[in-house]
C-alpha cells in the first residue's frame, strides 16, 4: 500500500493569510539545559498549512470543530483533475462519475511556489454546492488556501457548501497524486472552540 503525504509542512517562515498569526515553534526546555527531555511549544493559526474549516469559521452560529463527525475526514476519496481552471462550477464537474463518492479533492496545481502565499487562485462557484449535494458529496478539498476568491468578504462558496452539508479541506498538496480513487485520512484536532484545525492529511492507495 502506498501513502501520499498531502500536508504542507508547518515551519517558521511558512506563508500564511495576510494578518493571520505567523507559525512559530520554540523549544522551551532542552536536554542541553537542566532537563532530560526536549519540550517544544507552538504558536499558530487554526488555518495554518493544510487544514479544515468548521462552519463556525464563517457562521457565528455554526458548528465548531469538536461538533463535527470525525468520519467526515476518513474514507474513500476521489482526486479530480482541475488544472488550468480559473473557476470551478457545475460545468467543470458535470461529467465526473460520482457514484459512491462522498469526498472529492480538486487538483488545480495553482499554488506554484509553496514558499509564497498565492496571489490568485481558482475558486468554487456557489452553484457547485447544491449540485455536489445531489451526488452525495460530503467533503471537498482543494490544493489552494480557500474555496472562495482570496479577496472575498462574503464567502459565498463557504456558505453555500455549509448550507448543502459539504465540509471543507484546504491547502492540500496534490502535485504527485494522479487523479483517481484513494483513502483519505485528514483528522482535525479535538478543538472545543475551534473554527478550524490543522490536519496531517494523507492518501492511501493499493499499488496499481
Amino acid at each position: 500500500m502506498r501513502i501520499f503525504d498531502i500536508s504542507r509542512k508547518l515551519q517558521t517562515g511558512m506563508p500564511v493569510w495576510l494578518g493571520d498569526t505567523p507559525f512559530q515553534y520554540d523549544v522551551s526546555s532542552t536536554t542541553t539545559g537542566d532537563t532530560t527531555v526536549n519540550v517544544g511549544s507552538l504558536i499558530l493559526s487554526a488555518h495554518a498549512g493544510t487544514h479544515v474549516d468548521a462552519p463556525f469559521h464563517f457562521d457565528p452560529n455554526g458548528k465548531k470543530i469538536i461538533d463535527l463527525d470525525p468520519g467526515l475526514y476518513v474514507g474513500p476519496a476521489r482526486v479530480v483533475d482541475m488544472t488550468n481552471k480559473a473557476r470551478i462550477g457545475v460545468k467543470e464537474l458535470e461529467n465526473i462519475n460520482f457514484d459512491g463518492v462522498q469526498r472529492i479533492l480538486l487538483k488545480t496545481l495553482a499554488w506554484k511556489n509553496p514558499a509564497q502565499f498565492p496571489g490568485e487562485i481558482p475558486y468554487l462557484e456557489p452553484n457547485l454546492a447544491p449540485f455536489l449535494a445531489t451526488k452525495g458529496v460530503r467533503l471537498i478539498g482543494l490544493d489552494v488556501p480557500s474555496v472562495d476568491p482570496l479577496d472575498s468578504e462574503d464567502l459565498p462558496a463557504h456558505k453555500s457548501l455549509n448550507e448543502n452539508g459539504i465540509h471543507i479541506l484546504e491547502s492540500v498538496i496534490l502535485d504527485e497524486v494522479e487523479p483517481g480513487d484513494y483513502e483519505l485520512i485528514a483528522l482535525p484536532l479535538p478543538l472545543v472552540e475551534g473554527d478550524g484545525s490543522p490536519v496531517r492529511a494523507i492518501l492511501r492507495c493499493h499499488e496499481r
